[in-house]
């Protein structure tokens, strides 16, 4: 029986041109390191198709509506309606981790705590609530119900919600963005649906029906839901289909965090330079979130931050996209790997296109880890910090670790930042954070 080829290739041919790929497939964790990585050179910038400018445009969209947001949902008012998180420091996890993993770590560790954004509870909110609220502006300019310079709390208004109940929204999604797009768009008044793969948890489902959201479940992984949720939608010429692997308006919600992580960086009197790097560590399902993220960073930063994005070790599909250089052309399926893991934001098998295209000179590299290690970092975060957080918030943890045992970049450690990027976990019900968190113990006593 002929053996199944990838691209025209035997596994055995890419293996040879990309020798990480036999660590992959073994489900090792790995750290792959990006070759391609264009430091300081302004021609990686130049050649995109985006750039400062509209990070700028994105930052001023969200200032805008920052007055809405903060008469849709009252617990944003505190800080007039802008959606951000705190940047804490978490010395004695730190030091736990030290102990855990025999490692030497350097420099300073924060939590970048995206686990508790408001109105979603998920990194999502960054770009889920983004592009609903830039569609919704769209709509209302153009039907002359709104100025740019008016106070947008007025599309809180019941004729405002009359207006958007007339237009739907539609996303496929494991969770997370799903909850963003439906709690965002049926609080303007916009019918939603919310194409949901078999990896996502029940909660989620019942969270988003519980908000008003038609949730439509399928048997099998993101990808599918998230094309069967396109091809609905395109059908509907009313419809707006957030789509989570090709979609510019998600990417720049994400990217404006760089411009807050900057303020926060600055009111601590944190110094970033060459002398004195930024390590940021970023877990990736399809790549929109942290490819935003990185993108904004590397726009303020330039050489010296140094975006780390982190997979489960069954669902590597950014390392292998972009190690292979084959980008959104091959899946982890196509290599044997089951796209099988509890971190359900992470469970994605083919990475954005769009996305690979845009970091694949920015980004430093990529990580892979085990899913027992996830449990036992959110327990060890509880346990030292007081913070509750998901598996899959917890893969940007291990970054000082994995990169503390890596000759090349130990040297640039001794002064350096490192900020985990927690990306999920306030929603999620009570006796499940109490479950991993069991699980975690159990996980740290066995060895």
């Amino acid at each position: 029986m002929e053996q199944q080829r990838i691209l025209g290739k035997s596994m055995e041919q890419w293996i040879l041109e990309t020798p990480i790929l036999s660590e992959v497939i073994s489900y090792k964790q790995v750290l792959w390191t990006n070759d391609k990585l264009k430091d300081n050179d302004n021609e990686a910038y130049e050649k995109l198709e985006l750039n400062w400018k509209d990070i700028r445009e994105a930052e001023e969209r969200w200032n805008r509506f920052a007055p809405l947001i903060a008469r849709l949902f009252p617990e944003t008012a505190p800080k007039q309606g802008i959606i951000e998180s705190n940047l804490t420091e978490i010395e004695k996890m730190k030091n736990a981790m030290r102990d855990q993993y025999t490692a030497e770590l350097k420099g300073r560790l924060f939590l970048k705590c995206d686990n508790s954004l408001p109105v979603a509870g998920s990194i999502k909110a960054r770009g889920g609530l983004y592009e609903v609220l830039k569609h919704a502006e769209k709509l209302a300019l153009g039907s002359g119900l709104l100025k740019e310079q008016d106070d947008y709390s007025v599309m809180a208004d019941e004729k405002y919600r009359e207006f958007f109940s007339g237009y739907s929204l539609a996303v496929g999604s494991t969770g997370n963005l799903g909850l963003s797009i439906g709690i965002m768009g049926t609080a303007l008044g916009f019918r939603v649906t919310v194409h949901m793969s078999a990896d996502a948890k029940q909660w989620k489902k019942d969270l988003l029906r519980s908000k008003g959201v038609t949730v439509v479940e399928y048997e099998s992984d993101y990808s599918k839901a998230v094309e069967e949720g396109r091809r609905l939608a395109l059908q509907d010429p009313m419809c707006h289909f957030v789509d989570d692997e090709h979609s510019k308006d998600l990417f720049l919600g994400y990217s404006v965090a760089a411009i807050r992580l900057k303020h926060q960086l600055d009111a601590l009197g944190i110094t970033v330079d060459r002398e004195h790097p930024l390590f940021v560590y970023l877990p990736c399902g399809v790549g929109g979130a942290p490819g935003g993220i990185c993108f904004g960073l590397k726009h303020i930063w330039k050489d010296a931050v140094h975006c780390f994005f982190v997979e489960p070790t069954h669902s590597p599909c950014m390392l292998i996209g972009l190690a292979t250089g084959a980008n959104d052309g091959v899946s982890v399926q196509d290599f044997g790997i089951d796209n099988i893991t509890e971190g359900d934001g992470l469970a994605v098998g083919r990475a954005s296109g769009f996305v690979g295209k845009v970091i694949e000179e920015l980004i430093s590299g990529v990580y892979t880890i085990e899913d027992d290690e996830l449990y036992k970092l959110l327990a060890l975060l509880k346990d030292s910090e007081g913070i509750e957080i998901e598996p899959s918030a917890a893969a940007g943890l291990m970054g000082p670790c994995v990169l503390s045992k890596d000759e090349k970049a130990a040297r640039y450690l001794e002064n350096a930042v490192h900020i985990a990027w927690a990306t999920g976990g306030a929603f999620v019900p009570a006796e499940m954070k109490r479950d991993f968190y069991e699980k975690g113990k159990r996980l740290l006593r066995i060895e």
